[in-house]
């Protein structure tokens, strides 16, 4: 009986323990499914559909592979809003980034005078230290300069190095400057010492960059000081025009530019801006007088400093004249002075002959002084201030002495000769009334600097300037290339040689003139990457022959260096007998390989795997050579045994 009770409750107690794991495994299965469902659910609202979910018990499983780690931290945020954070168990993995795109790798260098510093991101591979260098040899000490520079892995760009050559090249020709620098593009901005510097600084850096990289100029350059403070407007039957223009400020500049349109001149009239204005109401002054002169319908008005010239075209009516000026006195500022001048009628029954001084400048540069001079010390210091201009085998003088001439004659021609000399050719004819200068120039800024030079020298005094500028004669825009360069070297070598004394690398004197023309033309083409190479024949040790080229050519590179040509972009190397051009058999073989060549190298990107792209230069008749076939001498002079022979 008891044992049966016994049974009984154990039977009921294992019963109700079966039941209730049953109902815990379906409870926790119940529990696993909805945290799933609910977990997926957020996750497809959420538009994460890379992930999967699983559950283990109360424990939240969320795997897949995420894009990226933001996708990564979304889904477990996005599974730890359904259920405890503390549930949710990471199992994700980050997918492996693709190739990372290079940053933008970018130099800034700030030169203010001997102070440089360098800004920006280089590749780890770029040589910085070699660029630090250049940079301080161009300011005078590596202390000098600032380096900022940080490095990042990557690949140097196609490009880089042509656009950090350009840069650096930019640096040594302007002291205060910001020059930016990326693969294939340089931006360049500075502040040149003048007007003629800066035009001097754009050719040479145009002329440097490589058709691949893209230049950006911003030159700009002080206001000049004119003195004397100068504009002259003429109305003729050539036209409105000015011969010179000079403005204070820019709105100075458009009014006067607009008075002048209003007259008929051209829309693309020039003037200069400039310091040393004798008066703040230049622009009103100068705009009021190019009205009024327009009024009257021809002449010129001439500005120097605040001295006002008027003169009116011959054969202006009186009343229109009178009445003209007295308006233009009254509306003139205070500070300046008008002299106006109606000209009287020719006489037709007076003396006919000129009175005249004239000087031409031919193109070849040929000087004639004809016409008259009032003295014959006049004639002297005429004929020596021409000289002295021009050189004095240039001139040729047939003016003759009339001491009936105005007074101040003498002082007139002084003045028509200077701004003669500022032409490449043409003429200038003083006469009583007027001085006329014409020709032509490669000077853009010719007209208002030899109307300064009148106005200087003659005051309100009339003169006529008729200058053209030629494009062609413009000496800041006849930088050759570097490749022009070179063939202009082959040019002026021709069939000359240049020889060495024997077994030696001293130059002899007949070497003098060739490379006083190879400096002449170096110093225009400025810093071109030249390599002067030296070459002998197979006579003598081979060692010996490589040594004698060597020195032969640091010869030639220390005599331009002498010069005053900059060398720092030039190299002399001497290949010794490595590289003939003929037959080493034969003398005439032997001695068109002992030469000197100059070599223009164009670096690639890659220095270390690039070849030079060379232009070779032979010199002589293809080659300078030495003519007194100082290889075989140098043999023989050298430790000229047989078992050195080649």
């Amino acid at each position: 009986m008891r044992l049966s009770i016994v049974a009984i409750l154990a039977g009921t107690f294992t019963a109700a323990a079966a039941l209730c794991a049953v109902a815990a495994v379906f409870s926790v299965r119940i529990v696993e499914d909805n945290s799933v469902a609910e977990v997926e659910q957020r996750l497809e609202h959420e538009g994460i559909d890379w992930a999967g979910v699983d559950a283990n018990g109360l424990q939240v499983f969320v795997h897949g592979t995420a894009p990226d780690e933001a996708a990564r931290f979304r889904a477990i945020s996005a599974a730890g809003q359904v259920v405890d954070a503390a549930r949710v168990i990471d199992e994700t993995l980050v997918a492996e980034p693709d190739d990372i795109e290079p940053p933008r790798f970018s130099v800034e260098i700030l030169r203010n005078g001997e102070t440089v510093s360098l800004i920006g991101l280089v590749p780890e591979a770029f040589d910085r230290a070699r660029l630090i260098e250049e940079v301080a040899g161009i300011v005078g000490a590596s202390e000098d300069v600032s380096d900022l520079l940080e490095t990042a892995n990557f690949p140097v760009p196609e490009e880089w190095e042509a656009s950090m050559r350009l840069a650096t090249r930019a640096l040594r020709d302007l002291p205060r400057s910001k020059i930016s620098a990326a693969a294939g593009e340089v931006e360049v901005q500075a502040m040149t010492e003048s007007a003629a510097a800066r035009r001097r600084v754009e050719a040479r850096l145009n002329g440097a960059a490589p058709e691949t990289i893209a230049l950006a100029l911003d030159l700009s350059a002080p206001r000049p000081v004119l003195s004397p403070f100068t504009l002259r407007f003429v109305m003729d039957d050539a036209g409105a025009r000015f011969d010179a223009c000079s403005a204070d400020t820019q709105e100075a500049k458009a009014r006067i530019l607009a008075a002048a349109e209003a007259a008929g001149a051209s829309e693309s009239a020039g003037c200069v801006i400039g310091l040393g204005v004798p008066s703040r109401d230049w622009g009103e002054a100068a705009s009021t007088a190019i009205a009024a002169l327009a009024e009257i319908g021809g002449g010129s008005v001439t500005f120097s400093n605040a001295d006002v010239s008027l003169i009116a075209a011959q054969g202006t009516p009186p009343g229109r004249f009178d009445s003209v000026v007295g308006d233009l006195e009254s509306a003139l500022p205070d500070t300046f002075v008008l002299d106006a001048v109606l000209p009287e009628p020719p006489d037709p029954d007076g003396d006919q002959g000129p009175v005249e001084f004239t000087a031409t400048l031919s193109p070849e540069g040929q000087v004639q002084l004809r016409g008259r001079l009032d003295s014959e010390l006049a004639r002297t210091t005429a004929e020596s201030y021409a000289r002295a201009r021009f050189g004095s085998e240039e001139v040729s003088v047939g003016a003759r002495v009339d001491d009936d001439l105005p007074e101040g004659w003498s002082v007139r021609v002084l003045a028509g000769l200077e701004a003669l000399s500022m032409l490449a050719n043409g003429a200038v004819v003083v006469t009583p009334e007027s001085i006329s200068v014409r020709g032509n120039t490669g000077n853009s800024d010719a007209n208002a600097e030899i109307a300064g030079v009148l106005s200087d020298k003659l005051g309100t005094d009339d003169y006529d300037i008729d200058v053209t500028y030629v494009e062609r004669l413009d000496p800041t825009l006849g930088i050759p290339t570097p490749e022009e360069c070179v063939d202009q070297i082959r040019q002026i070598i021709g069939a000359r040689k240049l020889t060495f004394e024997p077994g030696s690398a001293t130059l002899d004197s007949s070497a003098k003139d060739i490379l006083d023309e190879i400096a002449d033309l170096l110093k225009i083409c400025g810093e071109i990457p030249l390599e002067i190479q030296g070459h002998t024949d197979s006579q003598g040790r081979e060692v010996m022959n490589q040594q004698l080229s060597q020195d032969r050519a640091q010869a030639v590179l220390d005599q331009l260096r002498q010069r005053r040509v900059l060398t720092a972009s030039y190299r002399a190397t001497g290949y010794g007998e490595e590289e003939p051009i003929a037959d080493n058999d034969t003398e005439a073989g032997r001695e068109a390989n002992r030469r000197i060549e100059f070599r223009l190298i164009e670096p690639e990107a890659d220095e270390e795997s690039a070849e030079d792209v060379e232009y070779p230069v032979p010199t002589g008749e293809e080659a300078l050579t030495d003519a007194a076939g100082s290889d075989e001498a140098e043999a023989d002079a050298g430790e000229g045994t047989e078992d050195e022979q080649d």
